[in-house]
């Protein structure tokens, strides 16, 4: 179990107390602020616990809903554009209005973590949207995976998501050509 400093602060009563337990090796100092009761914690935990606000986004979430094999080399995360900038070499941060950073988010189990993802449909949104900024190779291999999976996506959200847009229109056709 994740605990912040503040948890184990109210778990364990001092510092010096989590700090016995740490040297008993009841509790594990994953990083600064980051606690655990078992020695081995999935990295996307702590980024979750670290950043709360965030959703997963891009890379990561078209790898979390199995739209590529190609594992991420950092965890891309949205926030909102008065949110804080995230300085964690882990992270690629992008920036979103506040109007359209809630719209598709969910919470994913994947390997027994507990994660703020966007779903599907809004990721097939994001996919057109940076169309030209996303390599050739993996636009294909997520569109394709998208077309193996048509009949399971809710194409109202889609629409709805991409009326968010001010190029929503665009971003309709560019799906009705490429994955119906």
């Amino acid at each position: 179990m994740l605990l912040s400093y503040q948890a184990c602060i109210d778990n364990y009563g001092s510092d010096y107390q989590i700090r016995k337990h740490i040297k008993n090796g009841t509790l594990f100092m994953l990083e600064k602020g980051i606690y655990s009761t078992s020695n081995c914690v999935s990295e996307s935990d702590v980024i979750m616990l670290k950043y709360p606000k965030t959703v997963y986004t891009g890379d990561s979430a078209y790898f979390y809903h199995s739209l590529t094999d190609i594992i991420p080399d950092h965890h891309y995360l949205a926030s909102k554009r008065t949110d804080t900038r995230i300085k964690d070499p882990r992270v690629v941060q992008s920036f979103l209005k506040d109007d359209i950073f809630d719209a598709g988010i969910t919470e994913m189990e994947y390997n027994n973590s507990f994660i703020r993802i966007y779903n599907r449909e809004r990721m097939l949104i994001e996919l057109m949207r940076f169309k030209a900024k996303t390599p050739l190779d993996y636009y294909k291999e997520v569109i394709n995976n998208y077309r193996q999976i048509i009949y399971e996506l809710d194409f109202g959200l889609v629409e709805e998501y991409a009326a968010l847009f001010k190029n929503g229109s665009t971003i309709m056709d560019m799906i009705q050509m490429e994955v119906l």
